[in-house]
């Protein structure tokens, strides 16, 4: 129900319009919102933001289909409709427009800017008449930005590199592990054991956590209170330990949700870890060079947006959505520092963000590199041609002859009976012989025909097919499936035809 991507949100998002060209299934209206609930609500560790975009994006599909809109206005209001949710849940418009920019994968341009403002605006003006003064993270009080204290949140950025390549990899190793049980109820029983013991221990690590890291601004936290850990205070090195274990067990419990077969998103587990590094530096510090060194609030945010930057690979939403929940830009500084250097570590260490990690190893991702996109939207199944005549290996020439009478192609496929290529036949190859009569019982296909040096495979990638006909500088190639049986040719007009109409197809106004 939460979609074709394990745990749903923008994974599955980003999926359906690479491989699906934009059509979100309706069901997304509803599911994603009520599967996450209901993951949450039983006692799963992840986030509702990133179903919740999802429902939103399948009302921009939905709209679309209606109207019938062309892939590139489909793909707009796919993205505004996702802006305009992110917007509503945590004020924040710009971070949510941008947000759309970097994830979605928008092109900035003016056709596209203007409504991703509109359904930002839209959406954050219904948000302040409905939900007026409730706020998911609430800054209350920041020092100001100090010359100072850039050190300090250049190693705070540094760390929350680190933080988001291991974030990724608990996420992802848990996720799996996890998920090889064939048994969906065995999945359940081991992770939900998993998790009740850990939140027994650490009752922050329950849902979403943004009650802790509003505390964690207000200089407290109870991350590590409880009955196994009843330490309240902010000094030693158990407190400083154990804070960073509840750390660490986040991304294992949302990757042991979404394993498990849960709804939930990594949004706001990563911006928990964020905001829980940074407490646990700030407390680190104070203890060696003195209190007040950093301000804990201040180290709180540069945190927050430092994993969010790293894990998702959105520096930009990271620097705007930490300004905007802290109603102003007086620390976008160490934002800038913090998140610009863990996004540029976290992308040299792993190359592709959580969201998107899967689908290009798949080679499912639509990048603003346009000619990757256009490929990407291609279908081979599309361009393949099916009136080529084939023939067998057996055929005489003077049978040949007849078939190539009836034919329109210059080129004709040898297989044998069950349908299996065997090679190829140009006609320009055997011109001088075909109208050699004494030789049209004697000579035969295979011993005409040409073994070929390329093959198509059926399921191949665009990007793998083009860099074949670049190499092999052929006008025709033939298209096999994975047992090897004949299913036509692709020939390089074709392609550069189509290429030529998705480019057109995503390119702005």
């Amino acid at each position: 129900l939460g979609g074709d991507h394990p745990g749903g949100g923008i994974p599955a998002t980003l999926h359906a319009l690479s491989t699906r060209r934009g059509a979100l299934k309706r069901t997304w209206l509803f599911a994603p919102v009520v599967t996450s609930i209901l993951s949450v609500g039983f006692g799963g560790s992840g986030g509702l933001e990133a179903p919740a975009v999802q429902a939103g994006a399948t009302i921009g599909s939905e709209i679309a289909s209606r109207t019938k809109r062309s892939f590139r206005r489909r793909r707009l209001l796919i993205a505004c409709a996702a802006t305009a949710s992110l917007a509503a849940m945590f004020k924040a418009p710009i971070a949510a427009l941008i947000f759309a920019i970097e994830v979605i994968m928008i092109d900035l341009t003016a056709a596209s800017l203007v409504p991703l403002i509109f359904a930002s605006l839209a959406s954050l003006l219904t948000a302040y008449f409905l939900i007026e003064g409730e706020d998911i993270l609430a800054v209350t009080e920041l020092a100001p930005f100090a010359v100072k204290r850039l050190p300090f949140y250049i190693t705070l950025g540094l760390i929350a590199g680190l933080g988001s390549v291991i974030f990724t990899r608990f996420y992802l190793v848990s996720s799996r592990a996890v998920s090889r049980f064939k048994n969906p109820l065995t999945r359940i029983i081991t992770a939900g054991l998993i998790l009740g013991c850990s939140v027994a221990s650490f009752p922050s690590l329950y849902g979403e956590g943004y009650e802790v890291v509003n505390s964690m601004f207000m200089g407290s936290s109870n991350v590590i209170s409880g009955e196994l850990i009843p330490f309240n205070n902010s000094e030693g090195l158990v407190i400083i330990a154990a804070l960073l274990f509840a750390w660490a067990l986040k991304p294992i419990l949302t990757g042991l949700t979404v394993g498990a077969g849960g709804v939930a998103g990594v949004f706001a587990p990563s911006l928990f870890c964020g905001a829980l590094l940074g407490y646990t530096f700030a407390l680190s510090v104070n203890m060696v060079f003195g209190p007040e060194t950093i301000p804990v609030g201040n180290a709180v945010l540069a945190g927050l947006g430092g994993m969010m930057a790293g894990v998702l690979h959105a520096p930009l939403t990271a620097i705007f959505l930490a300004s905007e929940i802290s109603g102003g830009y007086e620390l976008f500084v160490p934002l800038m520092l913090s998140s610009a250097l863990s996004y540029s570590l976290s992308r040299y260490l792993v190359k592709n963000s959580i969201y998107t990690r899967e689908l290009a190893e798949r080679g499912e991702l639509l990048t603003h590199d346009k000619d990757k996109s256009v490929l990407t939207l291609m279908s081979l199944s599309d361009e393949i041609e099916r009136d080529f005549l084939p023939v067998r290996p057996d055929y005489t020439l003077g049978t040949l002859v007849r078939v190539v009478a009836k034919s329109k192609r210059n080129l004709h496929p040898v297989v044998d009976e069950e349908g299996i290529l065997i090679g190829l036949l140009d006609l320009q190859d055997i011109r001088q012989i075909m109208f050699d009569r004494d030789k049209y019982e004697t000579t035969t296909v295979n011993d005409l025909l040409v073994i070929p040096d390329n093959l198509i495979k059926s399921d191949e990638k665009m990007e793998s097919v083009m860099l074949k006909f670049e190499v092999s500088g052929a006008w025709n190639l033939p298209v096999v499936d994975s047992k090897g049986k004949y299913l036509g040719f692709v020939s390089n007009s074709r392609l550069f035809g189509a290429y030529r109409k998705w480019l057109k197809e995503t390119s702005g106004d």
